[in-house]
Protein backbone atom coordinates (compact mmCIF):
# COMPACT_ATOMS: atom_id res chain seq x y z
CA UNK A 1 0.00 0.00 0.00
CA UNK A 2 1.32 3.42 -0.98
CA UNK A 3 0.49 6.27 1.39
CA UNK A 4 1.21 9.92 0.63
CA UNK A 5 0.45 12.56 3.23
CA UNK A 6 0.26 16.28 2.50
CA UNK A 7 1.81 18.81 4.79
CA UNK A 8 -0.34 19.85 7.75
CA UNK A 9 -1.75 23.35 7.61
CA UNK A 10 -3.45 25.53 10.18
CA UNK A 11 -6.60 27.29 8.99
CA UNK A 12 -8.21 30.02 11.13
CA UNK A 13 -11.72 28.63 10.64
CA UNK A 14 -13.89 26.09 12.47
CA UNK A 15 -13.77 22.51 11.17
CA UNK A 16 -17.52 22.62 10.43
CA UNK A 17 -16.95 25.37 7.83
CA UNK A 18 -14.16 23.41 6.11
CA UNK A 19 -16.15 20.18 6.24
CA UNK A 20 -19.14 21.87 4.56
CA UNK A 21 -16.88 23.39 1.89
CA UNK A 22 -15.34 19.97 1.11
CA UNK A 23 -18.74 18.23 1.01
CA UNK A 24 -19.56 20.12 -2.20
CA UNK A 25 -17.31 18.75 -4.95
CA UNK A 26 -17.99 21.89 -7.02
CA UNK A 27 -15.61 23.61 -4.55
CA UNK A 28 -12.78 21.14 -5.16
CA UNK A 29 -11.86 22.92 -8.41
CA UNK A 30 -10.81 25.99 -6.38
CA UNK A 31 -8.17 23.87 -4.61
CA UNK A 32 -6.48 22.58 -7.78
CA UNK A 33 -3.62 24.22 -9.71
CA UNK A 34 -5.62 25.92 -12.46
CA UNK A 35 -2.71 26.00 -14.92
CA UNK A 36 -2.44 22.20 -14.87
CA UNK A 37 -6.12 21.18 -14.88
CA UNK A 38 -8.56 20.98 -17.79
CA UNK A 39 -11.90 19.37 -18.68
CA UNK A 40 -13.37 20.02 -15.19
CA UNK A 41 -16.77 18.42 -14.51
CA UNK A 42 -18.70 18.18 -11.25
CA UNK A 43 -22.19 17.22 -10.11
CA UNK A 44 -21.65 18.23 -6.48
CA UNK A 45 -21.00 14.69 -5.19
CA UNK A 46 -18.25 13.78 -7.65
CA UNK A 47 -15.85 15.44 -10.06
CA UNK A 48 -13.44 14.62 -12.85
CA UNK A 49 -10.60 16.55 -14.42
CA UNK A 50 -7.62 16.02 -16.66
CA UNK A 51 -4.16 16.67 -15.24
CA UNK A 52 -1.81 18.23 -17.79
CA UNK A 53 0.55 15.61 -19.16
CA UNK A 54 -1.19 12.87 -17.20
CA UNK A 55 -4.47 11.03 -16.87
CA UNK A 56 -8.06 11.99 -16.20
CA UNK A 57 -8.90 11.70 -12.50
CA UNK A 58 -12.36 10.92 -11.15
CA UNK A 59 -13.16 11.53 -7.49
CA UNK A 60 -16.35 11.07 -5.46
CA UNK A 61 -17.41 11.62 -1.87
CA UNK A 62 -17.41 8.40 0.15
CA UNK A 63 -18.71 9.29 3.59
CA UNK A 64 -16.61 10.37 6.52
CA UNK A 65 -17.23 11.85 9.93
CA UNK A 66 -18.81 15.31 10.19
CA UNK A 67 -16.30 18.04 11.02
CA UNK A 68 -13.30 15.68 11.29
CA UNK A 69 -12.97 13.46 8.19
CA UNK A 70 -13.95 13.83 4.54
CA UNK A 71 -13.57 10.55 2.64
CA UNK A 72 -13.19 10.51 -1.13
CA UNK A 73 -12.44 7.66 -3.50
CA UNK A 74 -11.51 7.28 -7.13
CA UNK A 75 -14.12 6.59 -9.78
CA UNK A 76 -13.76 4.38 -12.83
CA UNK A 77 -12.42 7.43 -14.72
CA UNK A 78 -9.16 7.19 -12.77
CA UNK A 79 -6.23 5.09 -14.00
CA UNK A 80 -6.01 3.25 -10.63
CA UNK A 81 -8.11 2.85 -7.48
CA UNK A 82 -7.30 5.12 -4.53
CA UNK A 83 -8.75 6.88 -1.51
CA UNK A 84 -8.14 10.48 -0.47
CA UNK A 85 -9.08 11.42 3.07
CA UNK A 86 -9.02 14.97 4.43
CA UNK A 87 -8.43 15.02 8.18
CA UNK A 88 -9.67 18.04 10.17
CA UNK A 89 -8.77 18.69 13.80
CA UNK A 90 -10.30 21.77 15.42
CA UNK A 91 -8.84 23.45 18.49
CA UNK A 92 -10.10 26.79 19.80
CA UNK A 93 -11.85 27.80 16.57
CA UNK A 94 -8.91 27.00 14.26
CA UNK A 95 -8.44 23.78 12.31
CA UNK A 96 -5.38 21.73 11.44
CA UNK A 97 -5.89 19.90 8.15
CA UNK A 98 -4.02 17.38 6.03
CA UNK A 99 -4.80 14.86 3.30
CA UNK A 100 -3.89 11.19 3.19
CA UNK A 101 -3.80 9.39 -0.17
CA UNK A 102 -3.73 5.58 -0.25
CA UNK A 103 -3.49 3.23 -3.21
CA UNK A 104 -2.10 -0.14 -4.19
CA UNK A 105 0.49 0.92 -6.76
CA UNK A 106 3.10 -1.21 -8.44
CA UNK A 107 6.68 0.05 -7.89
CA UNK A 108 6.96 1.56 -11.39
CA UNK A 109 3.73 3.57 -11.11
CA UNK A 110 4.64 4.61 -7.56
CA UNK A 111 8.00 5.94 -8.76
CA UNK A 112 6.28 7.99 -11.49
CA UNK A 113 3.43 9.48 -9.45
CA UNK A 114 4.69 9.84 -5.87
CA UNK A 115 6.42 13.24 -6.21
CA UNK A 116 3.77 14.87 -8.46
CA UNK A 117 1.00 13.68 -6.11
CA UNK A 118 2.83 14.97 -3.02
CA UNK A 119 3.22 18.34 -4.75
CA UNK A 120 -0.48 18.33 -5.71
CA UNK A 121 -1.64 17.55 -2.17
CA UNK A 122 0.65 20.23 -0.71
CA UNK A 123 -0.81 22.70 -3.23
CA UNK A 124 -4.35 21.73 -2.15
CA UNK A 125 -3.35 22.25 1.51
CA UNK A 126 -1.98 25.72 0.71
CA UNK A 127 -5.15 26.62 -1.23
CA UNK A 128 -7.32 25.53 1.71
CA UNK A 129 -5.45 28.08 3.82
CA UNK A 130 -5.59 30.82 1.17
CA UNK A 131 -9.34 30.40 0.57
CA UNK A 132 -10.22 30.42 4.27
CA UNK A 133 -8.01 33.14 5.70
Amino acid sequence: MTSIQSKQVDIPRPASELYSFLQDMHNFQQLLPQDRISDWKSDGKSCSFKVQGAATIGLELDGGTPNSLVRMKSTDRSPFAFTLNVHLDEKEGATTAYQLFEADLNPFIKMMVEKPLKNLFDHIADKMVALHT
